[in-house]
């Protein structure tokens, strides 16, 4: 058996592990017995049902989803622009679903004061904000990107975009009304726990048609990493395959976005942590590696952000942010050529 073998083997044990933990660990300790004996049916307790199938499944399942997605969508970003340090959080994709997501939900009460919106139309109108905010950021990016050629420049300028829709953001929280403020501000805080056995199909559904997306991209990808001119003379449409990447992020970031707020540092620490664990390039080996060390470290964040024993969980965000800005210092400081 092959060392990439073996290490694909151990992230996928690692995925189960920590999916499980994340059922059993939490403010109330759940015992794996009891959540065997419900997921079979032999169980007749109803407060550890509703406990375990309306909260702990489905935050499990998102924390699982989301770590996939955002490094997924990580990695196509720093192979598309050539810069360690791009990521939909860095390039203000996700500041730009954000700010969708901020109008729509700011601007809902208003509407919703007068009339009565079913929660679906509010999950597609939370999906579909977000995407056409990050989809805007995105766009003005690569259209400067086809100007600028100085990958720093490049990355300067999404972190600047992003800080423009977050200062939007923020005088759209200033501006509204007390009553109507809170559910947002805890959304910006990110949180894995916030979507509901409705809202699952929707996540799901989009997340994996991204993750499908970067799947059928990894050759493009591979031909990107030599350079467009070597991808042009291979026969690979750089338009179409640009257009494919842009609209795979979208779909990932944008839609993890809107569920669970913006989740920091993952789509830009977990394509490194991969390259340094299998020591290859090669996005066939990378993607998948990627996908699998998010499906395990945004979990992990999530376990840990549980304080176990209290009735007290702190932002997904503040836990991502200690695990991603050392690594983002290492790179840094190391200057490591990664392309």
């Amino acid at each position: 058996m092959s060392k990439n073998s073996r290490i694909f083997i151990l992230l996928a044990i690692g995925v189960v592990v920590v999916f499980v933990a994340d059922l059993v660990i939490g403010s109330v300790k759940l015992p794996l017995s009891e959540i065997l004996a419900v997921i079979s049916g032999q169980s007749n307790d109803e407060l550890i049902r509703t406990l375990l199938l309306s909260f702990r499944l489905p935050k499990a399942i998102v924390a699982v989803l989301a770590g996939a997605a955002l490094s997924a969508s990580g990695l196509q970003m720093q192979t598309m622009f050539r810069n360690p340090l791009a990521g939909p959080y860095v390039l203000g994709v996700s500041s730009g679903a954000s700010l969708g997501v901020a109008l729509f939900l700011l601007g809902l009460p208003l509407f919703s004061s007068v009339m009565t919106i079913p929660e679906s139309v509010r999950n597609i109108g939370v999906i579909g904000s977000a995407w056409i905010g990050s989809s805007i950021i995105l766009l003005i990016v690569m259209t400067a990107a086809t100007r600028l050629r100085d990958i720093m420049a490049i990355l300067i300028l999404g972190m600047m975009i992003g800080s423009g829709a977050t200062a939007i953001v923020e005088m759209l929280q200033y501006l509204t009304p007390e009553h109507s403020l809170k559910t947002f501000v805890v959304w910006t805080m990110g949180s894995l726990g916030s979507v509901t056995l409705n809202q699952l199909p929707f996540i799901t559904i989009f997340t994996l048609i991204g993750l499908i997306i970067s799947i059928i991209l990894i050759k493009p990808l591979n031909l990107l990493l030599l350079g467009e001119n070597y991808a042009k003379t291979s026969g690979i449409n750089i338009f179409r395959v640009r257009v494919l990447i842009c609209t795979s992020t979208i779909l990932l970031a944008g839609t993890i976005t809107a569920f669970c707020g913006p989740i920091g540092f993952v789509g830009i620490a977990i394509p490194h942590i991969a390259r340094m664990l299998i020591h290859n390039a090669d996005h066939r080996i990378l993607m998948p590696a990627s996908m699998l060390l998010g499906a395990i470290i945004l979990p992990l964040c999530d376990i840990i952000s549980q304080l176990p024993g209290m009735d007290l969980s702190l932002p997904i965000n503040t836990i991502t942010a200690l695990m991603g800005i050392p690594i983002i210092i290492v790179i840094i400081l190391h200057n490591r050529r990664f392309f």
